[in-house]
């Protein structure tokens, strides 16, 4: 009998060059690692985030490379050998890897994906054991797979068709917003473990009774070894729930509880999120020799798909403990090309950025990773819902059945990783692989259900998202939804009335005006997005010269090295001028501009979007993910945060959209002939719609008010209670009112700025400014009394102006200083108050402003 121990192997790693016999072994920089963290700590290669030294790192993705250590081992004897296992468990290594222990070869990979075990008990030496790693170029063995299948119909977006063949992230290859950088190396942790028996796996399937009031929890352990006493122990906040000790069969152990009142695990704002501990103890002689622990939350989670009352087609919206939610959000691609330098820390970050910018989703897309614990974890304790979607993106797969066979194990295992976590409540087969099929007009018969057919046919991947991954899917995650892929709804990826949509026609496809996304609605939008430039201190970071470098301008070829999206400057340059009067210089006013029309766009999205949330029977729209919250490095992209943590303006605007109360105000023209043949004769009419939303669970009654401002003179023009205590229920968006733009003389919209307000027991809760469009034709005025003055506990800024002033910007060059909102509309007569942390005595603040230069 033996305890099960777990010795880490993360010392005394060095790597070097496979194919140069003078290359020495030298130190690696961390551990985990990969190579090319490994040759920046040795000075080998400049930083490829900076400049374009990403060129000149492309030979390191082609060549080979050994990675090295020794690791001491326990002694066992030879009668312990017959009783006791010495396994190696590599969690991550990326990807072709060969692994020698003691000089015999113990292991082959081929997937970054897959974990994997090896028993060395006949392997391992008393005193030193060597283990080495070689990785294979993972580009050449996919071009090798490539020339192999030449019968397969080869294709993508974004990188080279190799992507498709390798089981490696796919970003790797290059992507419109990330650099192409090949890495390898053991990306994850690397243990020797030696037990007798122990707990191989700790999960469970839970139930949540529709009345909320208990649940059932079916507790679950795989046992190796031949120990089969377990005890199963729930915790809540340190204190016990349940205890049970089974005899396990067969190598499994399990346990049905049922919960009574359960603490129920909620999305961020609509409760607490209290996570349950389930502990396996194995028990061999009265001894204690192994235990496992997870954190569980409890909670019901649907996907409701349901006819609705007055549209066609079907609802796709969540619902979490019977509350339908709104599923506002990001998507989200790995923080980093180099994962083993993102800290728990930093995770947690960028999760907390998510939650406190009032989103209530992510979704991990499939062209990263299977994200790290850390990750979810924060998701769990954050109140974040995830929709995971399998490691799958913008191509035609292949499904040779080696590869079908490494893609089942790589599905099974890290279902069975993550299974545990409350916070994934959907996953998704794959990123736009239907709409690659539909491009490219691959065989899809939607009506055609024998699954073995669709391996003969062009787009033989169906076979992956509709089979193999659903049969994971169903075994091993049976209360969690399944859906085909991102976007998916049947027949078609674009139909705005089924299933989810990616929405891309503003900026790609027919490039929209984005005041039209009320017109580009789908049941669900898990895609949009608009390019922003960062902030300046993040293209300073990655300019070679920093401040000083000659390269310091919006159209120099150093900056658009660092946006990999195809076309971006005639799309930046589109959206620029239909919109706004701009220059490329001074540089910080034109990442100003790029920044507020991004913000003006996502807001434009979300608030529209979200108008179609109307309540029991009419949830037209049940969510809307931008396209992306974060980057892998500096660089200009669709990102609302840039690569250090730094938000762009966009972040505030969706903030303030997905409050928990928000206004939503549109201005519409209509032409109006005196009759069918007249061109002289028009009535032109603009009116505004006014709209309320509640994401809270209570109704609430308020006082609108609508005032008017002459955008030249300053001038209150209209100011009215156009409603009183008027009634916006709880979880919906409810029309308020409609009339033309009030105006003191016929013409004078287009100088007429409209402002919102909800008011309830005489205080606001919430505002909304509307300006005629597009702004470029707007005479707006360069206000003399624009004030940001840090109020007297320097816990807020009070922002005004004495004519109407479109998108203040309040900046600081402290990076210690945070802003709780930013790049607000002013009219006069009013005071918005922006929330700050950092701030203190000597903290200077400077404005910036639609105008401005």
């Amino acid at each position: 009998m033996s305890k099960h121990t777990i010795i880490p192997i993360d010392k005394n790693w060095t790597f070097k060059q496979g194919d140069n016999k003078d290359s020495k072994f030298l130190p690696v920089a961390q551990f985990p690692t990969n190579v090319h963290l490994d040759l920046i700590a040795n000075n080998i290669i400049a930083d490829p985030f900076i400049g374009k030294n990403e060129n000149d790192v492309q030979w390191i993705g082609e060549v080979p490379w050994v990675y090295k250590t020794t690791f001491p081992s326990p002694s066992l004897s030879e009668k312990e050998r017959a009783t006791v296992k010495a396994v190696i468990a590599f969690d991550g290594l990326d990807t072709y890897a060969t692994v020698v222990l003691n000089g015999k070869e113990i292991l082959k990979t081929e997937s970054m994906f897959i974990p994997e075990r090896v028993d060395v008990t006949t392997y391992l030496k008393e005193g030193d054991n060597e283990l080495e790693i070689t990785f294979e170029s993972a580009y050449l063995k996919g071009c090798a797979i490539v020339e192999k299948y030449p019968d397969h119909h080869w294709g993508c977006w974004n990188g080279d068709t190799s992507r498709l063949a390798v089981r490696k992230a796919q970003y790797h290859w290059g992507w419109d917003w990330g650099p192409t950088l090949m890495t390898c190396g053991p990306w994850r942790p690397i243990n020797l473990e030696i037990f007798s028996s122990r707990i191989s796996d700790l999960y469970f399937t839970s139930n949540v009774d529709k009345s909320l009031k208990s649940a059932e929890f079916v507790a679950k352990a795989d046992i190796e070894g031949s120990a089969t006493e377990v005890k199963f122990d729930i915790l809540l906040d340190g204190k016990e729930v349940a205890s049970k000790t089974v005899t396990a069969e067969k190598g499994h152990a399990s346990h049905k509880f049922t919960i009574d009142n359960p603490a129920l695990w909620f999305p961020v704002r609509y409760g607490k999120q209290p996570l349950y501990t389930v502990t396996a103890t194995l028990i061999e002689s009265k001894s204690e020799i192994d235990s496992q622990s997870k954190k569980f939350g409890l909670r019901r989670a649907e996907l409701i798909q349901r006819p609705m009352t007055g549209q066609p087609g079907t609802t796709f919206f969540f619902q979490i403990n019977n509350i339908p939610v709104f599923c506002g959000g990001s998507d989200w691609i790995p923080a980093d090309n180099f994962i083993p330098r993102i800290s728990k820390e930093k995770y947690y970050d960028w999760v907390k950025l998510v939650a406190d910018g009032n989103q209530f989703m992510i979704r991990v897309w499939g062209g990263g990773i299977f994200e790290e614990q850390a990750f979810y974890d924060a998701c769990d304790e954050l109140g974040i819902l995830v929709w995971q979607d399998f490691m799958f993106g913008c191509g035609n797969y292949p499904a040779f059945p080696e590869y079908l066979a490494l893609v089942k194990t790589e599905a099974e295992e890290n279902v069975k990783l993550l299974r545990h976590h409350p916070s994934i409540v959907i996953w998704a087969g794959n990123n736009e692989d239907y709409q690659y099929q539909e491009s490219m007009k691959l065989t899809y018969d939607f009506d055609n259900k024998d699954a073995e057919s669709w391996l003969k046919t062009d787009f033989p991947a169906r076979y992956i998202y509709e089979k193999i991954l659903l049969d994971a899917c169903n075994e091993l995650i049976p209360d969690t939804f399944y859906h085909f892929g991102s976007p998916w709804g049947g027949k078609d990826t674009t139909d705005p009335t089924i299933g989810d949509l990616h929405q891309w026609n503003v900026w790609h496809g027919s490039q929209e005006k984005y005041q039209n996304f009320d017109k580009l609605v789908g049941r669900f939008v898990s895609e949009f997005g608009m390019e922003a430039f960062p902030n300046i201190k993040t293209i300073e970071s990655f300019l070679p010269l920093g401040k000083d470098d000659p390269d310091r301008f919006a159209q120099s070829s150093t900056v658009d090295f660092h946006n990999k999206a195809d076309g971006h400057e005639r799309r930046i340059a589109l959206y620029l001028v239909e919109n706004f009067r701009y220059a490329p210089d001074p540089l910080e006013q034109f990442i100003y501009s790029t920044q507020l029309m991004q913000a003006e766009c996502l807001a434009s999205a979300y608030r529209l979007w979200k108008r179609q949330w109307k309540g029991p029977g009419k949830e037209y729209c049940g969510g809307a993910l931008v396209w992306q919250i974060n980057d892998c490095w500096p660089v200009t992209s669709w990102a609302i945060v840039d690569y250090y943590l730094r938000p762009k303006h966009a972040y505030y605007t969706v903030k303030r959209e997905m409050a928990p109360i928000s206004l939503g105000v549109t201005r519409k023209e209509h032409l109006i002939p005196k009759d069918k043949h007249t061109r002289a004769y028009i009535d032109k009419k603009t009116e505004i719609e006014i709209w309320g939303s509640n994401l809270t669970l209570e109704d609430i009654t308020a006082d609108v008010v609508v005032k008017a401002f002459d955008v030249i003179t300053g001038k209150e023009t209209y100011s009215k209670t156009i409603e009183s205590a008027f009634s916006i229920p709880s979880n919906r968006s409810t029309e308020i009112a409609a009339f033309a733009v009030p105006v003191s003389n016929p013409g004078d919209e287009s100088r007429t700025v409209v402002a919102a307000y909800l008011y309830s027991q005489g205080e606001q809760i919430a505002r909304y400014i509307n300006w005629p469009e597009p702004l470029k034709y707007v005479h707006l005025q360069k206000p003399k009394e624009l004030k940001a003055v840090l109020g007297k506990d320097r816990k807020s800024v009070e922002v005004s102006a004495e004519v109407p002033v479109k998108g203040v910007a309040v900046e600081c060059v402290d990076e210690g200083v945070k802003f709780g909102d930013n790049l607000v509309d002013l009219v006069p007569g009013e005071v918005v108050v922006i929330p700050v942390e950092g701030a203190g005595k000597e903290t200077v603040l400077e404005t910036r402003y639609l105008g401005m230069v």
